[in-house]
């Protein structure tokens, strides 16, 4: 196992050793803070362009589950692949043992090109993360150096949506679902549900499509850059079908109904971030992975704000007081989650049956 570095973009550098991929690789380093899950977290395509520091210190102990598909999605992943840049770990264990493991995290990191560090202080780095806010970085394997990545200069969205309609399940209601980088997760739960899911990329006008309820899909980057999916969904608001926006949907769907996105000095990119409802004494824990919040003071007086960030006082979340429009800022619907709120997608369900 060779020697290997991560650099951030002031400077700072954290040796290690090598695992997966022997290759080096450049994005925005985040981190996250579950204690397991992470099959789920580096096949979600919201984190395409990005270094992940998993907090937690053994990591690789459980192994990857087998390619088993349901529905013709992988039962086990949220995607097909991994979509992240690099790995960072504390610790990597080569033994793994799982009655549902097919292979070593080692492998499959490799099968996907993606590099890997293990050996690093990752409590100090995301420590780092936290004071200076986003950073570029990159891993650098030996001598095999690279420049560095903005990730938010590109349509990411584009790399990890579709590229044709594609429809599952056979149920009593048709959904739309605008696919900017969606968890499998997201499909099935609906397919459970009784739904028809109507799969199609980023860019098509699905306007002309038969449905009862529209969902845009989380995923990468700046909303911004989805310039055909916000003008689409613009139109989708002129009637009264209901709608969801997840994380970076929500953004999309904000963009849509006329307000502005900022990028935050921090991004929210970890679990167990405590968000509040509004009207509600109490918080709720989620999973987040993005660097883009709405500003509400754009918002019209037609929408309102739902839930917020007890960290920052970000916006987590919006709805349309008279028609079926709501959002949520947050990841409540990866299968390596325990949502603390009621589901979001069973909701938006009951909503499109009411239609």
């Amino acid at each position: 196992m060779a020697d290997i570095k991560i650099i951030l973009e002031d400077g700072s550098e954290y040796a290690g050793k090598s695992f997966g991929f022997e290759g080096s690789a450049a994005g925005e380093v985040v981190f996250c803070t579950a204690m397991a899950g992470y099959p789920e977290s580096l096949s979600d395509p919201s984190y395409k362009g990005q270094i992940l520091v998993l907090t937690y210190p053994l990591i690789g102990n459980y192994g990857i589950p087998n390619d088993k598909r349901e529905d013709n999605l992988l039962q086990f992943f949220e995607s097909d692949k991994i979509h992240l840049s690099a790995l960072v770990t504390t610790d990597y264990s080569v033994d793994y043992n799982h009655w549902r493991a097919d292979k070593s995290l080692d492998q499959w990191m490799k099968e996907c090109k993606v590099p890997g560090i293990y050996g690093v202080d990752t409590r100090e780095l995301t420590k780092k993360l936290r004071e200076k806010g986003n950073m570029s970085g990159k891993v650098v394997y030996k001598e095999n150096d690279v420049p560095m990545y903005d990730p938010y200069s590109e349509n990411l969205v584009k790399t990890v949506s579709c590229k044709e309609k594609v429809v599952y399940g056979k149920g009593d209601f048709r959904i739309v679902l605008v696919d900017c980088g969606v968890n499998n997760n997201v499909i099935r739960t609906l397919i459970s549900a009784g739904a028809t899911v109507v799969r199609v990329p980023w860019d098509y006008d699905f306007n002309a499509e038969e449905y009862d309820g529209l969902l845009v899909a989380g995923g990468p980057g700046d909303p911004k850059k989805c310039d055909a999916t916000i003008k689409n969904v613009a139109k989708a608001l002129q009637n009264n079908k209901p709608v969801l926006g997840i994380s970076l949907g929500a953004l999309i769907m904000a963009l849509a109904a006329g307000a502005d996105t900022y990028k935050l000095k921090y991004g929210h990119h970890s679990r167990n971030q405590p968000v509040i409802k509004a009207n509600s004494p109490s918080s709720i824990i989620t999973s987040q992975n993005h660097s883009f919040a709405i500003d509400i003071k754009t918002l019209s007086t037609d929408w309102e704000a739902v839930y917020v960030n007890l960290n920052d006082a970000s916006n987590e979340g919006i709805r349309h007081k008279t028609k079926p429009f709501f959002s949520v800022q947050f990841h409540h619907e990866p299968s390596g989650e325990k949502p603390d709120e009621e589901c979001m997608l069973t909701c938006f369900f009951e909503e499109v049956k009411k239609k």
